[in-house]
């Protein structure tokens, strides 16, 4: 735990009530001039939020600050994505209860936190969904307070969950938009399963994970004598093998086409059959195709005439299997039962070892251990599997040219991230599964009538019209019904699944814009400007959002989309709750502050992942602490200084002053256009240096002056220093924004009362910039410094003479700044040799 290095600074606090006091960041909906409006990211309500939260989300307000700055009206919103498997996980760990739709809703049932040891206490679904609620609101308050002491600058009454009753409606309304339009159908068919979860999920959410495994060399007999050697890693799918196939220009295997291999242990009559998808270089270029291994085994058995043999549940367990009524037939069945009932019960693992014994003779080899790639539902802990089921799915393989196209309409920071988004189109292989086998999530708006019998007739479903969103079909009866009639024969029940979470989370600027609820609103701020989201979402938030734009409007939903890099933790690894190596940042933000904090992430580039170091934490604490001790010292110079001026300059200044304030404008110049480009880290670089320039370098040159000197030399010190400062707090602000606002209060509040909504610094097109002279001045400091270092003498001590080598131009620019530079080293003459060439040298003699 972080000991404080000091108190909270007072001003934190002040500026956090000061700003929400007087709505500073309030997006006004009826403004004249130009919105700028930020898709922002949804934090995933499990937990609390972790550094890599405060580092993306930083670099997303720092653009935002800017643009207001800049004169934009800035829509910055704020969501919580609080449905969904991660929620229904933490509530489970909470509260230690489960979710079993069969029991009755409880009124009078309240969820308890630190539950005893023991099994999950079933809850009934109503029940679940409340709890989740509750914990979710508990925990987004805790966020806004993270967020608030950061900074963030965010319109705090534009806040929405994904859950509630407005972000419902929406993504059901976007449901019923798409079935209308035919981007929606159902079917039962082999989905994606993982059994943990007991849920179908898309191919935008699996990963692979490098698994150790074996291949299994497996001897079929063939029905017309001989023999043949399939090799597996899956052997406990041997039962539901419907076919064995090889590439049909594999020479090996083109005389068995047609004929017939037997299934060992189960002797199954299994056609042989030609296949292009088999890979001749793969273990012994012929295969089994089994219900279903694998996706290339449903994409076969889609296209051939064969039966599919399903022996794993939904559980992940193999379920009860008759083989008399094997459509492949047995040679015998006694047999073939008693083999497999061995297996009924198990789980996959357990089912492959005991496949191996059983095996026995039929396995020519012992195993042999391999790593492999195998996919994974990235929440899940088990291999995903492919089971038999009714879902929903939105065409996407039908889109997919469109799809590449309206990437390319986005702007992507950086560049390179595209290729991302291109790659995973180019490679999509499935419609998206949208329906879900959970709990806390948004259903379908539609009921089934039931027959006779009680069963639903899934082709002529119910659907609820508009004007009924937001609606659960689980407590609310179709047109025409009521509840008595709820799971009745000849009456109805609602659709038991949920939607996907990125159903809705691919909506977000629609969510936000109130698509469909107010025009004028959604006109103005979609497409929006800026989407900022981390490189692994691509494939799902990103492309998932592209496409449902497209569905909905053939429009972009973003002109630019803002990649931000990951937090590694001293290991290289990435930052994550999964992982457990993650830092929460409320002790960051009390012992650094909110400020400090916020230069570690200004400094990371885009699409650059960024170590965490809590060294650079505390260089930005030393240069909040410098920029209060320069204004410190410049507001006790400007005492006696009535006018406040901005970007308005006397005629008359100082060559120094001129010079340096070129410099200076110049400086606003590159971070000006860094910022436009979205490229903060380059703007923060190029500020800071300027800033240390300052302190170290320019007060120095002018300080005998603004003391000593009367007049107009003393005013053009005194007027480059207020306008210097004033430039540094602007470009400051967007990054440091407690410090900047506390010193603008000093003497610029009755211009602008808050910095944040003040002009960003202008430049001047044709400014006049001599780096060359600029460069001989810091040459020149450097040089007395370094002498009077070397002879361990103060600062102070005086220099005798001082001789520099240098072009006849610069040796005339430096005539002209030589009384500020000998009061700055406290020098007694200076003299020139002119040179043609451009180096600049110098010459010290100290004084004895």
């Amino acid at each position: 735990m972080h000991e404080r290095l000091n108190p909270r600074t007072d001003y934190e606090k002040k500026w956090q009530e000061d700003w929400d006091k007087t709505g500073v960041y309030h997006w006004q909906e009826v403004a004249c001039g130009a919105s700028f409006s930020i898709d922002t990211p949804p934090p995933t309500v499990s937990g609390s939020l972790h550094v890599g939260h405060v580092f993306s989300y930083t670099q997303t307000d720092i653009l935002a600050r800017y643009q207001r700055m800049c004169g934009k009206n800035v829509f910055y919103p704020m969501g919580y994505d609080d449905n969904g498997l991660p929620t229904e996980r933490r509530v489970q760990q909470v509260f230690g209860i489960t979710c079993n739709p069969t029991l009755p809703y409880d009124p009078h049932w309240t969820p308890k936190k630190n539950p005893p040891k023991g099994p999950l206490q079933e809850v009934s679904r109503r029940n679940f969904v409340e709890a989740c609620l509750l914990l979710t609101q508990e925990d987004e308050r805790a966020f806004e307070d993270t967020w608030q002491q950061l900074a963030l600058s965010i319109d705090w009454r534009q806040t929405y969950s994904t859950i509630n009753p407005h972000c419902t409606a929406m993504s059901q309304r976007s449901f019923l938009d798409m079935l209308h339009t035919g981007h929606v159908y159902q079917v039962e068919a082999p989905t994606m399963w993982d059994v943990d979860f007991k849920t179908a999920v898309a191919q935008a959410e699996l990963e692979d994970r490098v698994m150790p495994g074996a291949y299994h060399h497996i001897r079929f007999e063939l029905q017309d004598g001989g023999d043949l050697v399939i090799v597996t890693t899956r052997p406990e799918l041997l039962p539901a093998c419907i076919a064995v196939v090889a590439h049909p220009d594999d020479t090996r295997y083109t005389h068995l086409f047609g004929r017939y291999a037997i299934s060992p242990i189960f002797g199954a009559t299994i056609p042989i059959i030609a296949s292009s998808h088999a890979d001749p270089e793969k273990g012994s270029g012929i295969l089994m195709v089994c219900t279903f291994g694998d996706q290339a085994d449903v994409a076969w058995w889609k296209f051939s005439d064969l039966p599919a043999k399903q022996v794993l549940g939904l559980n992940g367990r193999f379920m009860p299997v008759v083989f008399g009524q094997d459509p492949f037939g047995s040679r015998d069945c006694a047999r073939a039962q008693e083999s497999y009932d061995m297996l009924v019960g198990l789980k996959v693992a357990a089912a492959r070892t005991t496949m191996g014994t059983l095996l026995g003779e039929a396995l020519i080899k012992p195993p042999e251990p391999i790593e492999h790639p195998v996919k994974f539902y990235e929440k899940g802990d088990s291999p995903i599997e492919f089971m038999t089921t009714r879902q929903w799915f939105v065409r996407l393989l039908d889109k997919k040219q469109a799809l590449l196209n309206q990437g390319q309409l986005i702007q992507w920071h950086p560049d390179f991230m595209k290729s991302r988004y291109t790659n995973w189109v180019e490679g999509l292989n499935q419609d998206w599964c949208i329906s879900r086998q959970r709990y806390f999530g948004i259903p379908f708006p539609l009921w089934y009538p039931l027959d006779g019998g009680g069963n639903p007739d899934y082709d002529h479903p119910i659907f609820a019209t508009p004007d009924q969103l937001p609606l659960d079909p689980q407590s609310t009866a179709p047109v025409g019904f009521d509840e008595s009639m709820r799971g009745k024969p000849n009456g109805f029940m609602g659709d038991p699944d949920v939607m996907d979470t990125w159903a809705t989370s691919s909506l977000t600027p629609q969510l936000m814009s109130h698509w469909g609820q107010d025009k004028a609103r959604h006109n103005q701020l979609f497409p929006m400007d800026i989407r900022p989201q981390s490189h692994e979402i691509i494939r799902t938030w990103a492309f998932y959002t592209i496409a449902k734009s497209w569905i909905h409007h053939k429009d972009i939903p973003w002109g630019h989309v803002l990649i931000s890099g990951w937090v590694l933790d001293p290991d290289r690894k990435k930052m994550s709750k999964s992982k457990g190596n993650v830092v929460t940042p409320q002790a960051l933000l009390d012992h650094y502050s909110a400020d400090a904090i916020r230069y570690w992430a200004g400094r990371a580039r885009l699409g650059v992942d960024t170590s965490y170091d809590e060294s650079v934490f505390q260089i930005g604490k030393k240069l909040t602490t410098k920029l209060l001790n320069a204004a410190k010292f410049v507001k006790m110079q400007l005492e006696n200084l009535s006018s406040v001026s901005l970007d308005t300059l006397p005629v008359h200044l100082e060559p120094m002053d001129a010079l340096w304030i070129a410099q200076l404008q110049q400086v606003v110049e590159l971070a000006t256009k860094a910022l436009d480009q979205f490229e903060y880290a380059t703007a923060l670089e190029t500020i800071e240096k300027a800033f240390w320039t300052f302190c170290d370098h320019y007060l120095e040159l002018i300080k005998g002056r603004a003391y000593q000197e009367t007049g107009a030399k003393q005013r053009s010190a005194l007027v480059s220093l207020e306008w210097s400062l004033g430039i540094f707090l602007r470009l400051f602000a967007p990054f440091l924004p407690y410090v900047t606002e506390e010193i603008w209060s000093w003497r610029w509040a009755p211009i602008h009362p808050s910095i944040h909504k003040a002009p960003w610094p202008i430049y001047p097109k044709d400014v006049a910039i001599n780096a060359s002279l600029w460069d001989a001045v810091l040459i020149i400091l450097a040089e007395v410094r370094g002498a009077k270092t070397r002879a361990q003498k103060s600062m102070k001590h005086p220099v005798k003479a001082l001789t520099i080598t240098c072009p006849h131009a610069i040796a005339e620019g430096l005539r002209f700044l030589e009384d500020d530079l000998k009061r700055a080293g406290s020098i007694g003459s200076i003299g020139y040799t002119e040179i043609a060439h451009p180096a600049v040298t110098v010459e010290v003699i100290l004084d004895d």
